[in-house]
């Protein structure tokens, strides 16, 4: 889905309509902690041994993309969710 690069949109801060510049959101990769009960279920289906419960569920393709708004006049910034999952999202320069 081609986005351009500027988008005339609402401001909280400014309380009305501003350009806004627009950036792809990355989503950050951190590592979490498994809880107990997750580290228990891991060991229990590790190796040769029958699955504990249910099947594997199949990775989704894409996901919801989130772009980061920076208003121009103000420099604040906040997400805006995109209502439908996208594999590619490509951000249009201005030629």
């Amino acid at each position: 889905m081609k986005i351009p690069a500027t988008i005339n949109t609402y401001c909280p801060k400014c309380n009305k309509h501003t350009p806004h510049k627009v950036r792809e959101l990355k989503k950050s990769k951190g590592r979490r902690t498994l809880s107990f009960g997750q580290q228990k279920f891991l060991r229990a289906t590790k190796g040769y041994t029958s699955k504990k419960a249910g099947q594997v569920r199949k990775v989704k393709q894409s996901q919801k993309q989130t772009l980061m708004l920076e208003c121009t006049v103000c420099k604040k910034r906040h997400p805006k969710g995109m209502p439908h999952a996208k594999k590619k999202i490509e951000i249009k320069k201005k030629e």
